[in-house]
């Protein structure tokens, strides 16, 4: 079981984000585009371009042709920072609100699904395995980038 654990942990989120983008795909909504809303809301309005790219995991660079995509949808707006001209910073519109919560209760659902016959319990237990194995993983990144 040791040798598979490391195959099963890459299968599952691309297994879970398979079957919320097959739920959110009548919205007319790409993994990209709702991963992006999604984050961005979860994290709070008015977030720099960059803050929000390291929190998904793409560069900012990767990011820009999504939050076009968005903006031209009129879910998202970016202003300048007042601090850095050159920084944007996201904003989410009064537009994008009842697509999140859609989102939203996608996420909830699939989740609920996903951890079903699992006790509250073992998934507390399992949140704290998958934080303990993450927290591993980085110190050995740490360690092999310093």
């Amino acid at each position: 079981m040791q040798q598979n654990i490391g195959f099963t942990l890459s299968r599952l989120p691309r297994l879970w984000r398979a079957v919320i983008d097959r739920r959110l795909a009548p919205e007319g909504l790409t993994q990209t585009r709702w991963v992006t809303l999604y984050h961005l809301w979860k994290m709070g309005d008015d977030q720099p371009q960059c803050d929000l790219a390291r929190t998904i995991g793409v560069e900012a660079p990767s990011l820009v042709r999504t939050l076009d995509q968005l903006a031209e949808q009129g879910l998202i707006q970016r202003c300048p920072c007042d601090k850095d001209r050159r920084t944007k910073r996201i904003m989410l519109t009064d537009a994008a609100m009842p697509l999140l919560e859609r989102i939203d209760a996608v996420v909830s659902q699939a989740r609920e699904e996903m951890l079903a016959g699992l006790s509250a319990e073992e998934v507390d237990q399992l949140a704290e395995l998958l934080g303990r194995i993450e927290a591993n993983g980085l110190a050995i990144q740490a360690r092999e980038e310093g």
